[in-house]
């Protein structure tokens, strides 16, 4: 806690106990509302959203009693599909096209964009949840929270901005800016909550090195980072958390699926999920069997506020390992331990190895010398091999590329130590690879 601000650490106590009614349930209290809102979901998916309707045909459930593992997973490959069949927003829309009024789509990281659409319901239900994400960082209405992002059609935080100023807080855009620009306007403003990605938030670490800019002692107390693994990854975390002199909140969410999970003050490493409106499962890829608590697996969600454009036990993608024991904040919701620890389709084969791309980046990362780096992965598929090229920081009069081939050499050893194979790594000048203001894109496949 920044000691310029006296009054924010009353208001993060009074904060940290602020616990809305559906948060305090127990499991058996989560279950039973979690069913209510499936049946009302089911009830009106099944009369009025072509795409459900169809999948769901002549099946018989029971939303209140049958287990929802009887219901068929969606994927993403099958919306995707029905919107290019059914331009521009498919039979998955709810309801008519003038019924809403907000538009995003995803990023088209891993293929055709969705394109998704909110009415003024489901928006309200999206500030629901990332007023959660909000209250238990100890967010209030005391503080000044900077969003370094274009506010594009990408969903990024722009539910978080609303929900910031719905809670009083004073809600500063920073779309459009040089990172120089936004590191002038965040101390110039005495910004104490910056929301944005864990690349992002190490970018304004290495430009506000070169140019000599004290972080460290701004008013920012806290970074609630999402859009990819790393916030809740020590390596990464500590590197921030350290540089900010802040503290670095997880937060977890996708544009198809909502605000899904969120860091509590009491549980750092981790999210836990907001079981209040959302419906957890993990299952074995490969199997689509349920893994038991504790190991990792693939998380399906169910959204419970969004019946416009509903996603009904949706594969994430996401790589997660959940447990369920009441937290220390109160909390009974599902934890997952590490956050998001990967992507189940990013795993790589590299000489007969299977790696997450968020594990060599967690490594990489961890060496205070590396300002960027960028992974290249190419062969027949069975005996891959693996390419990562390292940008050293650039000190004040820059650093020689004789540093930064004796930094390849310990990035080398460093992930052969821990992984068990030692990739190729080459050094780049300095400036060379690219920047991100999102979601970084580090993996290259080639032939």
């Amino acid at each position: 806690m920044n000691a310029r601000h006296p009054a924010l650490q009353v208001w993060k106590i009074m904060m940290a106990y602020f616990i809305s009614e559906e948060e305090t349930l127990h499991e058996e209290g989560i279950r039973r509302l979690q069913r209510t809102k499936l049946t009302a979901i089911m009830q009106e998916v099944r009369a009025k959203n072509r795409f459900y309707a169809q999948k769901f045909d002549n099946l018989k459930f029971d939303p209140q009693n049958d287990p929802i593992s009887n219901l068929p997973f969606t994927t993403r490959s099958e919306l995707q599909q029905d919107q290019i069949g059914n331009q521009p927003y498919g039979t998955w829309a709810t309801y008519p096209t003038n019924s809403y009024n907000r538009f995003h789509q995803t990023s088209g990281s891993t293929g055709t964009p969705l394109r998704l659409l909110d009415n003024t319901d489901s928006w309200d239900w999206w500030t629901r949840c990332w007023s959660i994400v909000m209250r238990a960082a100890g967010v209030n209405n005391a503080d000044r929270i900077v969003f370094p992002f274009s506010f594009g059609p990408f969903i990024g935080f722009w539910a978080a901005f609303e929900s910031a100023t719905r809670l009083g807080a004073m809600s500063l855009p920073a779309g459009g800016m040089s990172t120089s620009a936004r590191l002038r306007y965040i101390l110039e403003n005495d910004v104490t909550v910056i929301c944005c990605t864990p690349t992002y938030a190490m970018r304004m670490v290495h430009t506000a090195a070169e140019q000599g800019v004290n972080i460290a002692d701004s008013a920012v107390r806290l970074l609630i980072v999402a859009g990819e693994p790393g916030g809740s990854m020590g390596p990464i975390r500590d590197r921030i958390e350290s540089a900010w002199g802040a503290r670095v909140i997880d937060h977890a969410g996708a544009t198809e699926v909502g605000a899904w999970g969120f860091e509590c003050e009491q549980r750092p490493g981790g999210i836990h999920i907001i079981e209040s409106e959302f419906i957890a499962e993990v299952i074995d890829p490969d199997s689509q069997n349920p893994v038991p608590d504790g190991q990792p697996g693939e998380l399906v969600l169910t959204n419970l506020g969004r019946p416009g454009m509903p996603v009904i036990r949706y594969r994430t993608g996401d790589r997660v390992i959940l447990t369920r024991t009441k937290c220390d904040c109160g909390r009974h919701f599902a934890w997952a331990e590490g956050g998001v620890t990967g992507r189940i389709d990013d795993m790589l084969l590299i000489r007969g190895n299977n790696v997450f791309p968020s594990a060599i980046e967690a490594i990489i990362s961890a060496d205070e010398d590396v300002a960027e780096f960028r992974l290249e992965v190419f062969g027949d598929g069975t005996m891959n091999e693996l390419e990562i090229s390292v940008e050293p920081v650039a000190g004040a009069d820059g650093i020689a590329l004789a540093d930064g081939v004796a930094l390849a050499d310990r990035v080398g050893l460093a992930i052969r130590d821990r992984l068990h194979f030692r990739p190729i790594v080459r050094p780049v000048d300095p400036g060379t690879l690219p920047r991100f203001e999102m979601k970084a894109q580090r993996v290259v496949r080639r032939q």
